[in-house]
């Protein structure tokens, strides 16, 4: 039984929950900087407080107790509020400095974003810009980033979402794997072919449908739980896969497919939390994203300014 009286100690549970991530005592140890015995005081603590095990000794490390995966989602509550409060704390709200999270799916993160932020980031010496990587194109915004970027709109309550342009997406195959299996001229060919997907998603399997290609939900022989691992299959000539045509364009060596139909298009959303207007960093950084990204991504679109942003800062 749980006590009421439990201290709101967040350094004892911010090292259980590193141990519940991580696995070890040691892993945990490694991860926050601290001396093993450090992390088994605290752990040991809050296990007196609650008065029950958090974790039994297994052979391949530490086995969370019921407790323990019960107290999981509180922990990482806390643990984003921490660090939003942190980034909150990092810079004073009218000045466009401190740290701005962005929550974004891998191949955004790796392959696109980046290259947007060089200006800014050379006007604001104080601004920093983390990148959260998602597997879904349309998971929520969590406590823990400042903006998202999705590729279709949040549904999300209490965030401002803005569309400010469309990705294109088609489906290519590597030159070297063409010349092993040969181009498919037609639907029916696709099925000879090695399809890259992901899992659970069906993008690829709509995109298909798009084209007129009947494409069964277990014919992608390599699956993938992020967009990341799609991309880097259909890199290595492994199979025929969707990938954002501007991605396409820089390597040579992807050949497009089926190029007289319709390629898929994903809407590009930027969302942030309603409470975050008052920050000048974030509109600094949103502003970025709204003006670059379209231009990075494919065909832009009309952008509308976020309503009621606060007065942009007069000075750097």
């Amino acid at each position: 039984m749980i006590s009421d009286d439990i201290p709101q100690d967040w350094e004892r549970q911010r090292a259980f929950l590193t141990v519940l991530r991580e696995g070890s005592i040691s892993a945990a140890a490694r991860a926050l900087g601290l001396a093993q015995p450090t992390v088994r005081r605290r752990i040991e603590e809050l296990e007196a407080q609650t008065g029950a095990a958090l974790f039994d000794r297994s052979p391949t490390g530490l086995r969370p107790t019921e407790l323990a995966l019960a107290l999981r989602d509180h922990a990482e509550a806390m643990a984003a509020a921490s660090a939003a409060f942190l980034r909150a704390a990092s810079a004073p709200p009218g000045e466009v400095a401190g740290t701005v999270r962005i929550s974004a799916n891998a191949v955004l993160a790796d392959e696109i974003l980046p290259q947007l932020f060089g200006p800014l980031l050379a006007r604001h010496a104080d601004l920093a810009i983390e990148f959260s990587t998602t597997g879904d194109e349309d998971a929520p915004l969590a406590r823990d980033c400042d903006i998202a970027v999705r590729l279709a709109q949040p549904e999300q309550s209490g965030l401002i979402a803005t569309r400010i342009g469309s990705l294109t997406l088609g489906l290519y195959a590597h030159r070297d794997y063409l010349k092993a299996h040969c181009t498919p001229r037609s639907a029916e060919a696709l099925h000879d072919h090695v399809l890259i997907g992901r899992f659970p998603d069906a993008a690829i399997l709509r995109a298909c449908s798009s084209k007129g290609i009947s494409v069964a939900p277990d014919q992608p022989r390599l699956r993938f739980d992020t967009s990341s691992g799609v991309l880097a299959a259909l890199r290595a000539g492994l199979g025929i896969a969707l990938c954002p045509e501007p991605l396409a364009r820089r390597d040579p060596a992807l050949v497009p497919l089926f190029t007289d139909s319709a390629d898929l298009q994903h809407e590009i959303w930027l969302a942030y939390h309603e409470d975050l207007r008052p920050l000048a960093r974030v509109r600094a950084v949103f502003d970025a994203l709204a003006d670059a990204l379209p231009i990075r991504a494919g065909a832009p679109l009309q952008r509308l300014a976020p309503a009621n942003w606060p007065a942009a800062p007069t000075s750097d």
